[in-house]
């Protein structure tokens, strides 16, 4: 078997990686292990780079059989995370996520060594959780109990190339979409719920670059013949 250890920015995405990725890992003997970024008591959100660098270090050091990777959203990261400020001046998004991704690989790297970094693989989705759930945007509007806001969210989804490009700002970042129509919405109760009715492949089939990352992970399954020879 593969270990997977998934930092994650916070509950919502602990949750979507305990209840919507886990499966289709296990089915290639791959495990994921979420965690929330940060000390005990003191997890999620608003988090550092220092933070992430004792989270990743700690996994990989600790557990040298396992793998590492990342759950972040790209516009909760600080304006001094590793390749933010860089990012941000490019309109591309497959630019950004690399921007961020080489960048926080480079400083991670001075401070653990490239031979444990061999068994990273950083993930930030862009622009937030939320936007997986513009995959199907009719069950934004079925699980938070207000079907008539269908042709609403579906009108969000349709002004953007993917789900993944609907942008980052106070305003107009998809969570900010969500609660504009519904005041009420609550990240980890009907963020958990929509992804759960979405699943994975509908996601993997509107967001290129989650599904990238999603193919990187399973893709470990190859060296599984590599493992059971060292076990």
């Amino acid at each position: 078997m593969i270990r997977v250890h998934v930092i994650c920015e916070g509950q919502t995405e602990e949750m979507f990686v305990n209840a919507v990725m886990a499966d289709t890992f296990r089915s290639n003997e791959i495990y994921l292990f979420p965690s929330l970024l940060g000390k005990p008591r003191h997890k999620g959100g608003n988090f550092k780079f220092q933070r992430v660098l004792h989270d990743v270090k700690y996994r990989l050091l600790d557990d040298t059989q396992a793998y590492c990777t990342t759950f972040f959203d790209f516009y909760g990261l600080p304006e001094e995370f590793p390749g933010k400020a860089e990012a941000l001046a490019l309109p591309n998004i497959e630019d950004k996520r690399r921007m961020v991704e080489e960048k926080l690989v480079e400083q991670l790297t001075s401070s653990i060594g490239e031979n444990a970094m061999r068994r990273f693989i950083p993930y930030v989705q862009l622009y937030e959780f939320e936007g997986l759930l513009f995959s199907k945007p009719e069950s934004i509007a079925a699980e938070i109990g207000k079907i008539g806001l269908t042709s609403q969210f579906e009108q969000i989804r349709n002004d953007f190339a993917s789900p993944e490009h609907i942008n980052d700002s106070r305003a107009t970042a998809p969570s900010r979409r969500i609660k504009g129509l519904f005041d009420q919405y609550d990240k980890i109760i009907h963020g958990s719920l929509v992804a759960l009715d979405i699943g994975i492949s509908t996601m993997r089939n509107e967001c290129h670059l989650f599904n990238d990352w999603v193919g990187r992970l399973l893709a470990l399954e190859h060296v599984l013949p590599n493992v059971r020879n060292h076990c």
